[in-house]
């Protein structure tokens, strides 16, 4: 896969993506917990959740802008389909028992267009388990992100669509916790030099080659002078709690 979607398509492969691929894939052990019967995902990315999810659903079905980058043949009750949404072409209303989507509501230029959608497909009572980023825990402008969300602001699109949101967060360990201290050490060394705030200023679009190489970049000198730190870590070093300003992602589950 081309570096250019690395930043945003997070590795299983490459050791310097492991903390958020384990952050990643946490969202999917905690989805899990709750997901049955008939299932859609969107936003299928690596393929690394499938195997999870599948286990728990009757019938699952994926979705991703991109080809699939698995085989299909191994996961015989999974559906994978291309598409960009919303809408959700070709899906009746109350189709799915839950709805997962992990880490693109922030890449939705119509976010409210894409929750209305998704809770048209669940049936009365379905659940959609939402994670993105908490923009009071980001450290930089992120450019292939359209916007991020504060606990509140989630909360109220959410509510413009569904009845009830249970508000989680995604934390770190101590461990977790003392890589994001080196991680903000060294983005500081990047960004000391945009006197101007440019990269708020700019258009997105402008930023997202340079800040994919950058990101690339710090990621692989975090690994080179941390490597026990950055390569042992795994799910276990993150949990899910009632959210506040420290979480690192907002786990929102929303129902119909």
């Amino acid at each position: 896969m081309s570096i250019f979607h690395t930043a945003e398509r997070v590795s299983n492969v490459d050791k310097s993506d492991n903390i958020i691929f384990q952050r990643s894939l946490f969202a999917y052990y905690e989805a899990a917990k709750i997901v049955s019967g008939q299932v859609l995902e969107i936003g299928t990315g690596e393929g690394y959740g499938l195997e999870i999810i599948s286990k728990k659903a009757d019938r699952f079905v994926t979705i991703d802008k991109f080809d699939q980058q698995v085989n299909s043949k191994d996961f015989p009750n999974v559906e994978f389909v291309k598409m960009n949404i919303p809408p959700l072409t070709g899906f009746a209303n109350d189709t799915f028992d839950y709805c997962i989507s992990f880490q693109v509501i922030e890449h939705i230029e119509n976010d409210l267009e894409y929750l209305k959608e998704i809770q048209r497909v669940l049936k009365p009572g379905g659940k959609f388990i939402c994670t993105t980023p908490n923009i009071k825990q980001s450290l930089t402008r992120n450019p292939w992100h359209v916007r991020e969300y504060t606990l509140q602001e989630l909360e109220t699109l959410a509510l413009k669509a569904f009845t009830s949101v249970d508000k989680r967060g995604v934390f770190g360990n101590a461990t977790i916790n003392a890589y994001n201290e080196k991680n903000k050490a060294a983005i500081r060394k990047i960004t000391r030099f945009d006197f101007f705030n440019l990269q708020y200023r700019l258009p997105r679009q402008l930023l997202q080659i340079p800040y994919d190489i950058l990101n690339r970049m710090n990621r692989k000198k975090l690994l080179e002078n941390n490597f026990s730190l950055a390569s042992e870590i795994t799910i276990n070093d993150y949990s899910a709690a009632p959210v506040n300003d420290d979480a690192l992602d907002l786990f929102y589950i929303m129902q119909k």
